[in-house]
């Protein structure tokens, strides 16, 4: 089953579930606010994912965080943050099983 990894205020998240309810594709949530990011689940994303595609950098997160820790971001200091704040991750994220999309536009989930 695939999982589809969100926060639920997100406007971008709502309307890919109602992309994924159309197709009729079976799929279960993970709330980043409420569930976490595990450290095991992080490494999951970045095993197929590079690091800095998952950054998001538009972040009201980012936004907020101290300007030392945005400064110089290479991919373990972005690891670190993605762990400390998982809202820095983009999203939605839909983890199909055989490959993980990234963000949400009009019509990327028609090839599901």
């Amino acid at each position: 089953m695939a999982t589809l990894f969100v926060i639920k205020s997100c406007e971008t998240c709502r309307k890919a579930r109602e992309a994924l309810d159309k197709k009729g594709i079976v799929y279960q949530i993970h709330d980043l606010r409420e569930d976490g990011l595990s450290a095991s689940l992080l490494e999951h994303f970045l095993q197929r994912v590079p690091v800095m595609t998952l950054l998001n950098k538009r972040s009201t997160t980012w936004r907020n965080l101290d300007e030392n820790d945005k400064a110089n971001i290479d991919a373990n200091k972005a690891r670190e943050l993605m762990q400390a704040h998982p809202t820095l991750l983009k999203r939605p994220l839909l983890d199909t099983g055989e490959e993980i999309l990234v963000g949400y536009r009009d019509g990327d989930y028609d090839s599901l």
